[in-house]
């Protein structure tokens, strides 16, 4: 990657919640960097499948030209390649509560992945998705408890992975039949906080325009 930019290039796909993660965090720790929109529809630049050859999706972080990806690695690496920037988004100083946040970081992948079988399937399949979306926002919900952030009082990591997927809730209620509100309460509550933050509000997209590009890809794979 000899000769490419120096400093901090992001990309990513406007509605990406993956992606999304790294923006929220950048935002947070006020570290600058550079935005690059990539098409992930039509054909991937050549940038994109230089920088991800293995996955070949967003995002990426190019930091002076070398390629750091998959969002969760994106986040750890920020706290690692940027120590003194802050707030630290991994808790200092104890490392089971660190690992105990990558544990629920990563388990939030589900909330996205069974949510996408809500509204590509059909049936039984989709009753089974129903059931493991329900049961994923009771695990989050019953983790935060009585928790202002997954973290405590503070907004961290947990929080940055888990948020981008707040906006796909109402597309994932209708599909599915079911209220965020009334299976993970506490969960609602804390989606309604986590909204009020620059970094957050700056960063995703209302639901509207999520359901719009869930449409789109229903209709780019031939989905009724």
């Amino acid at each position: 990657m000899a000769g490419e930019k120096k400093g901090l290039v992001l990309l990513d796909f406007w509605v990406s919640p993956f992606g999304q993660r790294c923006r929220i965090a950048l935002a947070e720790k006020g570290i600058p960097y550079e935005y690059s929109e990539q098409e992930l529809l039509g054909a991937k630049s050549d940038l994109l499948l230089r920088s991800n050859p293995v996955h070949k999706k967003i995002p990426v972080l190019l930091h002076d030209g070398r390629p750091v990806c998959e969002s969760l690695v994106i986040l750890n690496y920020l706290e690692e390649a940027f120590p003194d920037a802050s707030p630290k988004l991994l808790p200092a100083g104890d490392a089971y509560a660190r690992a105990q946040a990558r544990f629920w970081a990563a388990y939030s992948d589900k909330v996205y992945e069974v949510g996408t079988r809500l509204w590509k399937l059909k049936g039984e399949p989709q009753a089974q998705a129903r059931a493991e979306i329900v049961q994923v926002l009771r695990n989050l919900d019953g983790e935060l408890g009585e928790k202002s952030f997954f973290g405590g009082e503070a907004f961290g990591f947990v929080d940055v992975a888990l948020v981008p997927f707040v906006p796909w809730l109402p597309s994932y209620e209708r599909y599915g039949e079911f209220s965020v509100e009334g299976i993970a309460p506490r969960l609602a509550a804390w989606a309604r906080r986590c909204a009020q933050r620059e970094s957050v509000a700056k960063s995703l997209h209302p639901p509207e325009k999520v359901d719009e590009f869930i449409n789109l890809l229903k209709k780019t794979y031939g989905i009724e």
